[in-house]
């Protein structure tokens, strides 16, 4: 039973879910910076982006507020919205600059020897033509 929680723990998989979380936690507060400035333009523009009271009701002296759930997918459509234009667009950016760059490394790299073996099967065969 203690080998095979060794071997779970050992695998990749918990590691990386760890580092993943570690990393989300560390990145929360971006996040959350930037959905504030966009939530104060929003909020500035059309007034608080707060839904909460829509569709509200009253049982038994209970108030129900169904817009908070409407509220929350809002704020969920906004963070999802500043983090793919503020990190994930940058970062495919970044990537394909990168993916050209080592491009361009690989096309100004010398001759394989297969390459050079192959130029030299030419230029003996045109010789001979």
């Amino acid at each position: 039973m203690i080998q095979g929680f060794k071997e779970f723990i050992s695998r990749g998989n918990a590691i990386d879910l760890a580092v993943a979380v570690i990393i989300g936690g560390a990145f929360s507060p971006i996040v959350k910076a930037i959905t504030d400035v966009i939530m104060a333009i929003i909020g500035g523009v059309i007034g608080k982006p707060s839904f909460d009271e829509v569709g509200a009701f009253v049982i038994n002296d209970s108030q129900v507020q169904p817009g908070t759930i409407l509220t929350a997918i809002v704020n969920f459509l906004l963070v999802a919205f500043a983090v793919y234009f503020a990190v994930v667009v940058p970062m495919n950016k970044f990537k394909e600059m990168r993916k050209k760059e080592e491009d361009a490394e690989e096309d100004a790299a010398e001759p394989t020897d297969e390459a050079k073996l192959l130029t030299e099967i030419r230029d003996l065969l045109a010789r001979q033509n």
